[in-house]
């Protein structure tokens, strides 16, 4: 018989285990904590829609539209898109199911998306983002809050050291215009210096030369007109108040008068927070205001801001978490007590306690694994000790182990007990590190007899 040749993974894609799904797993679990503290609804859209809605946001020409998604044909005929990014499917769910009631709409979503682009550190075909989005809200306040979450976020996965917020203004639709109008008048100015790519955005793009990476880009890119002198009073105002609101946040900024998004939907607030520790895939987290995009998937105009963030890449900076820590292991002393066992370990999970129970092997295998995994007491339990109505619970980081009797027929004896036990190890742990409640959040504590933190 021939032997059958396993397929490989497509290129572009990742599978996780161990410390590469904790890291991820705990940017996901940091960031659904901090969108709950900022009041965001959760939300899902489809992983894909009709083509038209990426079309028409991204724009016709754009490198993700014409080069880098993923379009196909469905059986019906229909062209359909993997969504390449989240802002688009929930602008569209904006106008069709009727969410405008909500405005102004706080929503946050996670997930994957997929770019067919080469993969390099941190990036991928199939890639997952966080995603935070405001609609419906003009004040400048809707971007302050949106920063703030942002740098809260960054803060609490230890991230933010070596991280800087770049902030910019696009200015409103008069301001854009007039100043993109000097942009093209500048660069037709010095078309034989700039680079093949820069000539193709001149006509498509002219704002994406201006963070053009090309060294023969750069002179003519640095001394193009700024947008400072285009603002108009209401623009200025606009952006002095989003600065005046971080600065009251305790949230630090730079300049930066060169970020740029080419888009002509976008309007004011520009943002990225850049770091020193991925090279040249220095962006962990950016953003700005699209104040036009609802309007061009036919709805009104409507005001909005968000921001996207690569889970992939802030799973890059963060130290790696602990695992899943078990609080007890379940040990049948023999075979036939394997049944009252999984009784146990039941009523023990319906208590909230993190159980696990080797599924195979004699006694001391079974202890083994639960040394392992770091738990905090076993219960073991026999046969004969079952038919007493009695099982045996034992510290393992002390040893002391005693009898529970009398176990009713919902363990509540047992689960009292080694609640008991397990609440009582994790406080001990807790003096001079971490106290963790059963089933419940971690908090960091001072050591109770010197009060260190």
């Amino acid at each position: 018989m021939a032997k059958i040749e396993t397929p490989r993974p497509i290129r572009g894609t990742q599978d996780m285990l161990g410390e590469q799904a904790l890291r991820f797993q705990h940017v996901v679990d940091t960031f659904e904590r901090v969108r709950k503290l900022y009041a965001f609804q959760r939300v899902e859209v489809p992983v894909f829609e009709a083509t038209a809605v990426f079309a028409r946001s991204l724009g016709e020409t754009t490198d993700v539209v014409s080069k880098e998604m993923y379009t196909f044909e469905d059986r019906g005929g229909d062209s359909l898109t993997l969504r390449p990014e989240f802002t688009a499917g929930i602008a569209r769910a904006y106008l069709t199911e009727g969410w405008q009631q909500y405005a102004p709409l706080k929503v946050a979503t996670h997930g994957p998306l997929f770019r067919y682009e080469r993969p390099q550190k941190g990036r991928f075909r199939q890639f997952h983002q966080l995603d935070a989005e405001v609609i419906g809200a003009a004040e400048p306040a809707a971007d302050v809050e949106l920063l703030v979450m942002a740098d809260q976020l960054l803060r609490e996965l230890g991230v933010s050291d070596g991280v800087t917020l770049q902030l910019n203004t696009l200015g409103d639709a008069e301001t854009r215009q007039a100043w993109r109008d000097a942009l093209v008048r500048h660069f037709e100015a010095h078309r034989g210096e700039l680079s093949e790519e820069s000539l193709d955005r001149l006509q498509r793009n002219p704002m994406r030369i201006l963070d053009s990476k090309d060294p023969r880009d750069r002179p003519v890119a640095d001394a193009a007109p700024s947008i400072d002198d285009f603002l108009t009073s209401e623009a200025g105002a606009f952006f002095q108040a989003v600065t005046k609101g971080l600065d009251a946040a305790g949230v630090a900024w730079t300049r930066n008068a060169r970020l740029v998004r080419g888009l002509d939907y976008y309007r004011h607030t520009a943002f990225e927070f850049v770091t020193d520790r991925l090279g040249a895939q220095g962006t962990v987290l950016g953003g700005g205001r699209y104040d036009g995009l609802i309007e061009n998937l036919g709805g009104p105009a409507t005001p909005a801001v968000g921001w996207a963030a690569g889970i992939e890449r802030l799973a890059m900076l963060i130290e790696c978490p602990a695992p899943v820590s078990v609080d007890a292991a379940v040990i049948p002393v023999d075979q036939q007590s394997e049944l009252a066992a999984l009784d146990v370990l039941s009523a023990l999970r319906r208590r909230g306690l993190a159980c696990d129970m080797a599924l195979k092997g004699n006694m001391k295998r079974r202890m083994q694994r639960a040394n392992a995994s770091g738990a905090l007491v076993a219960v073991f339990v026999s046969q004969a000790g079952w038919a007493r109505r009695e099982v045996e619970v034992k510290d393992l980081r002390s040893g002391e182990q005693s009898v529970v009797s009398d176990v009713d027929e919902h363990q509540l004896d047992v689960t009292d007990e080694v609640y008991a036990r397990v609440s009582a190890a994790k406080y001990q742990i807790s003096r001079s590190h971490w106290f963790v409640e059963p089933g419940g959040e971690a908090f960091l504590t001072g050591n109770a007899a010197t009060g260190e933190q």
